[in-house]
């Protein structure tokens, strides 16, 4: 089966939606082009994972999937309404998202999201695919 990239976002947030019972909604801005391959899994996985954490810890809680296509870069923000956990920089689930963002040249912050709940933010740079 081929790596899942953004075209499967959609499908992800529903599957999340389902196993949660919560309310998860993806928001898209900007102008949605395909990605190089790369940075479209690396953004699948990290989105993925935000959501696998915020069923975790806090499950039931509402959850936003924001991408926002810019000209230089994807900017990802996955924000739950639950409580937000003991310890934010705890866990495998955040440091896997931080290297993976890292490998591809982005950056990632993690934390208390203002207002309550957690946020997950991931900045990627954007390399357009030549469309044949």
């Amino acid at each position: 089966r081929p790596q899942p990239g953004l075209r499967q976002l959609l499908e992800l947030v529903d599957e999340s939606r389902d196993a949660s019972g919560s309310r998860t909604r993806l928001i898209v801005s900007g102008p949605v082009a395909p990605l190089d391959p790369g940075i479209e899994v690396t953004a699948y996985r990290i989105v993925q994972e935000a959501l696998t954490n915020a069923r975790r810890h806090a499950p039931g809680a509402a959850v936003d999937v924001e991408l926002r296509y810019a000209e230089d870069d994807l900017a990802i923000r996955v924000r739950d309404n639950g409580p937000g956990p003991a310890s934010p920089t705890a866990g495998h689930g955040l440091l896997g998202m931080r290297e993976r963002a890292a490998t591809v040249g982005g950056t990632l912050r993690t934390g208390p999201a203002r207002g309550g709940g957690f946020l997950v933010e991931a900045w990627l740079p954007v390399r357009a695919e030549a469309l044949v």
